[in-house]
């Protein structure tokens, strides 16, 4: 995403980092004032830094990795993108040092990082608005009220919804074709809770992956498609797709940074996080890396189409890194 101005920002960064290492200014691999465990004078750290979970997330992670491997080139940061689930059943059992979620943590993977003896930190790294899109030919509806996505997606609409006019009668008979994450994901998950009212309910007979990038190429082929994912993507295939607007029984809102922001873009804004283990937080390249990120996140995680967190998110999230590095 964003290939180029990436590739121009890398080299400023390289630069950046280059006066950084002949003792200019702030960066993110500066030492804290706190006392933290530090990273510099680790000449040329290398290493290897796992990542897995959200689909949603990983274009922020992935900016954030490029552009950190762009200045330090030995260590190794994969990222993966299983889906939330699939990236808590990793780090509940220590085999990823960063899982990334586009919800918060379940009770029961507390549960389970407290059996495997696994200690974190959550770190609020964005805020999304999750995008409602039908196909650009579609030109009955604008937009949708959450009652409406409810009946479209709860699980006793399987095989009775099967038109946009069962939803609307003023709506065409056109066939209603749907499109979302896989159960895998945190987006299908906050999705289901938001919309029909339990987490994990949902119809089954839609078109349903974990790579959203296949859910905008569902969406834009099919002229009677509905669909929803991280407004991310939507920002990256707007000419493929068509934005609804939704409307939560007070007024039709489209999602933007400043509805996101601001709440009023509702019931879908959400806070995304990574979670960090602490005993990873014991190897200085990982350290490294989450300074990088919490460094850069506001702006990488705008150049990838997210809503930049506050200042007041920014320093939380810098003095929970601090607490647990003064403890590891």
């Amino acid at each position: 995403m964003h290939i180029s101005r990436r590739l121009q920002r890398s080299t400023g960064m390289v630069l950046a980092c280059l006066l950084l290492i002949a003792g200019c200014s702030k960066s993110a691999i500066t030492p804290s004032e706190s006392g933290s465990p530090s990273v510099e004078g680790t000449a040329s750290p290398s290493g290897s830094i796992r990542i897995d979970g959200s689909s949603t997330v990983f274009p922020i992670s992935m900016a954030v990795a490029e552009e950190f491997g762009s200045a330090f080139p030995k260590i190794k940061v994969p990222v993966k993108q299983s889906g939330t689930g699939g990236g808590m059943k990793q780090f509940t059992v220590g085999e990823v040092d960063i899982c990334d979620a586009s919800r918060e943590i379940k009770e029961s993977e507390v549960e389970a990082c407290k059996a495997n003896g696994v200690e974190y930190i959550e770190l609020t790294v964005a805020f999304d608005g999750m995008a409602v899109v039908a196909n650009p030919e579609n030109d009955w509806c604008d937009c949708i009220t959450v009652e409406q996505l409810k009946n479209i997606w709860r699980p006793e609409s399987d095989g009775q919804i099967t038109k946009w006019s069962d939803v609307n009668p003023d709506w065409p008979d056109e066939e209603l074709k749907l499109y979302g994450p896989g159960t895998d994901s945190g987006t299908f998950e906050y999705f289901t809770e938001a919309v029909v009212g339990e987490a994990r309910a949902s119809r089954p007979d839609y078109t349903a992956s974990e790579n959203d990038n296949a859910l905008v190429r569902g969406v834009a082929a099919d002229k009677g498609a509905l669909g929803y994912f991280g407004y991310a993507y939507f920002a990256e295939n707007k000419d493929q797709l068509k934005l609804l607007s939704v409307n939560d029984g007070k007024d039709c809102v489209a999602p933007s940074e400043e509805t996101v922001r601001d709440g009023t873009y509702t019931p879908l804004s959400r806070p995304l996080f990574i979670y960090v283990s602490k005993e990873s937080l014991t190897r200085p390249e990982v350290v490294k890396f989450i300074k990088f990120y919490l460094d850069n996140v506001e702006q990488l995680s705008s150049e990838v189409g997210y809503v930049p967190i506050t200042e007041a998110v920014a320093k939380e999230n810098n003095k929970l890194l601090e607490e647990a590095l003064n403890k590891s």
